[in-house]
């Protein structure tokens, strides 16, 4: 019997296996725990684990926030807009045992979903690693501009700005 892994409330006592994930994945982008929870208690609607047998096999964490507006990584955000349009998706991971089932799909549905009953008709996040293919599956566009690529450094070289618009 094959039991797909499933996205639960992420709470502040998941955080340990977060970091662990996101230390194990992101070698060349490290965020520090505190950045995460900060995240994780501005918009918990937004962040979700992956379960599967009782173990966090991934993460996601999306807020509200500005389009064409990147969050410096590893920094507080502090404050969420009072008036977002779109909805940030600041990390998703899916550990290499849950890939295959359509995990990442079932998160992006549920977080249009949110948005979408917020008012808000996009989604943005940076792409790294070359993902830009998985978030192409879902809608999402790369955009470039200047002012955007110059936003990009703390992500690495291969980071890329990406937007999903969804319709009514």
């Amino acid at each position: 019997m094959n039991i797909l892994a499933e996205w639960v409330p992420l709470l502040p006592e998941d955080m340990d296996s977060v970091n662990s994930i996101a230390d194990a994945v992101h070698t060349t982008l490290p965020e520090r725990p505190e950045v995460f929870m900060e995240k994780r208690n501005l918009f918990p609607d937004g962040c979700r684990k992956l379960a599967l047998n009782g173990r966090t096999v991934g993460y996601a964490i999306s807020h509200p926030w500005m389009l064409y507006s990147i969050p410096p990584l590893d920094d507080f955000l502090e404050t969420l807009p009072t008036k977002p349009d779109c909805m940030y998706l600041h990390d998703m991971v899916v550990l290499p045992e849950a890939r295959g089932a359509g995990a990442s799909g079932r998160y992006m549905q549920y977080i249009k979903a949110v948005t979408r009953s917020m008012g808000i008709r996009s989604i943005a996040c940076v792409s790294v690693y070359g993902t830009d293919v998985l978030w192409s599956r879902f809608g999402f566009q790369v955009i470039q501009t200047p002012d955007l690529i110059a936003k990009l450094s703390t992500y690495g070289a291969t980071g890329k700005y990406m937007v999903c618009h969804q319709n009514e």
